[in-house]
């Protein structure tokens, strides 16, 4: 475990070899968050990053942050621990094994997902790294799936990718009848290539998707910790 990562509030967040934090996760973390007392849902949790950026921002309702890896998952238990956010609950759990049935089906409001990006490719030496980047054990259709099983009707779900990805996002949220309804894409300057998007989508709703400004990562989109 290294130093901590302090946020704007002063929330501490463990990392490790494999198990660290990018831009991506901050972003998707501040696109759309839960509101006050709402039961959330942090999947591909990683060390915790979506969850303890949201717990710094305010929110204290429950949470469930669901990662497959134990090592990842024991950073977001301590960090929960150091931060006396008991209202976290670090699951190490196989996703595609989450909510296939009992109370917890429908039981969140409000759910988010960073997940592996590629299906091919040049591959980590490191396992940790391979998996959290490379769809082996989590498609995009995993994902979208645990959502849509866990969330309530008009529930939310939030999600980022690489653009490439986009019609397929889309049409495999719809799918699961998670109706996209914002989307935004990341550029690193105005002008620039993007390189990511963030869609927001609400289950069982009417079509209608709002285009939102870009966020761009120059501006300081994803900044963290006290600026001098």
């Amino acid at each position: 475990m290294s130093n901590p990562e302090i946020l704007d509030h002063g929330t501490r967040v463990y990392t490790a070899p494999g198990a660290t934090f990018g831009t991506d996760a901050l972003l998707l973390a501040r696109f759309a968050r839960p509101r006050p007392g709402e039961r959330a849902l942090d999947l591909c949790s990683g060390c915790g990053i979506v969850a303890l950026v949201w717990h710094d921002e305010g929110h204290r309702g429950p949470c469930t942050a669901v990662e497959l890896d134990p090592d990842a998952s024991a950073l977001c238990a301590a960090a929960v621990r150091d931060n006396d956010a008991g209202h976290i609950t670090p699951l190490c759990a196989d996703l595609r094994d989450f909510c296939r049935a009992g109370p917890e089906q429908g039981g969140y409001d409000f759910a988010a997902c960073n997940p592996p990006y590629f299906a091919a490719g040049p591959r980590s030496p490191d396992t940790r790294r391979a998996t959290a980047r490379h769809t082996d054990h989590c498609t995009l259709d995993d994902a979208v799936q645990a959502a849509a099983r866990a969330l309530r009707e008009g529930g939310r779900f939030v999600l980022c990718h690489r653009p490439d990805q986009l019609a397929e996002v889309l049409c495999t949220l719809r799918a699961a009848r998670l109706e996209p309804k914002r989307l935004a894409f990341v550029r690193q300057r105005a002008g620039s290539i993007p390189g990511l998007f963030l869609v927001e989508a609400q289950k069982g709703r009417r079509p209608g998707l709002r285009l939102e400004a870009d966020l761009l990562i120059e501006t300081g989109a994803a900044r963290y910790g006290k600026q001098e």
